[in-house]
């Protein structure tokens, strides 16, 4: 579908195909709404496919007196073990102490019982520095005196706002990738619609409706400033290093404290991979261009893991790859980046909704608190379901199980619902093995590049399937069977397929290689590059290389 297809009366317009949106979009339908979303890159480009991958309450909320909140992050990531098996996980975590380290063993105690209490279940425990090292033999034992083992949960984040997003269509609403909403129309200062353009094709369309729902993120104040002029978004990026389970050999995550800053610090096995971050600092650079991180944060994340896991030589020629993503947090600019909380606020005006900050974990709260706030703009009947299962309910095994084992199955049907046992009955048999290094099934490929709106490479292997953060050089090596695979669904001519490759590869070396492997061009130039070609304009040209050229670079 694209813009010219779109009915053009809504009930509710939501922008941004981050988690929030997608969250506002299923819970929309759900109340019977006539709804639409429409992001202005691909879905989860931004935070919500680079986050650490965490669904938790988040310990570090309790000592800083913020009990409600971590108790609601716990109820929700409680309600999405329930609902949501195979796509949010339970994670064991294990958070060692050492001598003179702050906060210490009765701290911990305390926090950690607190947990307990907010899930309804013990779920921690002390062991002395003897068991512990059993637990997690590589770990440096100089000065430990024991530990933890608590439990939170993990998530494919760009999975789960495809979900919610392909559950909202297939429930009668529509989502847009790659066309930006360009301006909130008004009439005696009441909200009456949007004017939509698709950002490649250049096709433009006004569309009427009377609530519009701002779920931008970090670009929430283009489109509406804070009405606190004391208080406003502060972007603050977090960058994750990628690493072989090989590597770093964890069948549990670890959480502990950063020697420099006693900052907390993670390593968690993901995907087939692990994952080591995060950092928290401000981020200035231009919002539209990809986050990536930086030879100070890689140096960060290195020391830290080098310090807890000084005997197996780890260094940065061990990592796949590295990823950055910026936080939308509300400040007042007087706090540390750490210091800052994750709450949300929701602003109104006249019809317009804005639903910024919060947390990946709670983001039906936000989705519930932005309908909620969009009342009197909504049709008088609508009833907004605050209880309902938020995904739809999927079988634990399929009539025919195509030779797959139930742990597959599990996780198919968490990322695609229903789809699932259309993935395993399409597929050829030899399809249907797991993509060395991942827990992705070949047979996923070609599915999400018929079904899920792919429009460049970078959506099929970045976010609809991870294998270019998972597995060596972005995928470079599997990149002849992805063709093979995805040609029948991509029908691109063979130049299109080269220049995607081209474009996929020079993306990847921005973003996700690490600062030491990245090529002589500049990173801000290779990204203007890659938005310049796709939108096929001079413009961006001209800002790259100068009014003077009229050649592509």
């Amino acid at each position: 579908m694209d813009i010219s297809q779109l009915p053009q009366t809504w009930d509710v317009i939501v922008i941004g195909g981050g988690i929030t949106g997608a969250g506002i979009l299923r819970e929309a339908i759900r109340a019977g709404l006539q709804a639409v979303l429409f992001e202005q890159k691909d879905f989860a480009w931004g935070t919500s496919s680079r986050s650490s991958k965490l669904v938790h309450g988040g310990l570090r909320y309790l000592k800083e007196g913020r009990f409600l909140m971590t108790k609601t992050a716990v109820e929700e990531r409680e309600r999405l073990l329930k609902e949501a098996p195979g796509l949010v996980e339970p994670l064991g975590f294990l958070l060692p102490i050492f001598e003179d380290q702050r906060p210490g063993r009765r701290t911990l105690q305390v926090g950690l019982s607190l947990y307990d209490i907010m899930a309804r279940e013990r779920q921690h425990h002390y062991y002395d520095a003897a068991a512990f090292s059993r637990m997690l033999p590589h770990i440096n034992r100089r000065g430990l005196t024991g530990g933890f083992q608590f439990f939170d949960a993990q998530v494919d984040d760009s999975r789960l706002v495809l979900r919610l997003i392909n559950e909202a269509v297939a429930a009668g609403a529509s989502a847009l990738n790659y066309t930006a909403v360009r301006r909130i129309i008004r009439q005696d200062n009441d909200v009456t619609g949007v004017e939509v353009q698709d950002v490649e094709t250049g096709r433009a369309r006004t569309l009427e409706c009377p609530a519009v729902i701002n779920a931008t993120g970090v670009w929430a104040e283009k489109l509406h400033p804070s009405p606190d002029p004391q208080r406003h978004l502060r972007p603050l990026r977090g960058s994750h290093l990628v690493f072989p389970a090989g590597a770093l050999p964890l069948t549990e995550g670890l959480s502990f404290v950063h020697p420099r800053d006693g900052r907390p610090v993670f390593a968690i096995p993901w995907e087939g991979a692990v994952l080591v971050g995060t950092t928290d600092i401000d981020h200035s650079q231009d919002l539209s261009i990809e986050p990536n991180i930086t030879a100070a944060e890689a140096a960060y994340l290195m020391e830290g893991l080098q310090a807890v896991f000084p005997s197996l030589g780890l260094s940065l020629e061990n990592c796949l790859c590295a990823f950055a993503g910026v936080r939308p947090v509300l400040s007042e600019g007087k706090l540390e980046p750490s210091q800052e909380s994750r709450e949300h606020a929701v602003w109104v005006d006249h019809g317009l909704v804005t639903v910024t900050g919060g947390k990946l974990t709670t983001f039906r709260r936000l989705a519930l608190d932005a309908l909620k706030a969009a009342r009197s703009w909504l049709p008088s009947d609508t009833v907004i379901e605050r209880k309902a299962p938020v995904f739809e309910v999927v079988p634990d095994r399929p009539a025919e199980d195509f030779g797959l084992p139930e742990q597959a199955w599990r996780r198919l049907y968490g990322r695609y619902g229903m789809a699932a046992e259309t993935i395993a009955a399409t597929a050829r048999p030899k399809d249907l093995a797991v993509i060395p290094g991942t827990h992705t099934l070949w047979a996923e490929l070609p599915h999400v590049a018929a079904n899920e709106q792919i429009r460049h490479l970078d959506d099929l292997l970045l976010r609809r399937v991870r294998i270019g953060l998972l597995t060596p050089r972005g995928a470079a090596g599997y990149l002849k069977r992805v063709r093979k695979l995805c040609k029948s669904a991509l029908p691109w001519s063979r130049r299109r397929w080269k220049e995607e490759i081209r474009l996929y590869r020079m993306q990847w070396m921005h973003a996700h290689a690490l600062p030491g492997r990245r090529d002589a061009v500049s990173a801000r130039k290779k990204m203007l590059c890659v938005e310049g070609l796709r939108a096929g304009g001079r413009a961006v040209f001209r800002k790259i290389f100068g009014a003077g050229t009229g050649t592509n670079p």
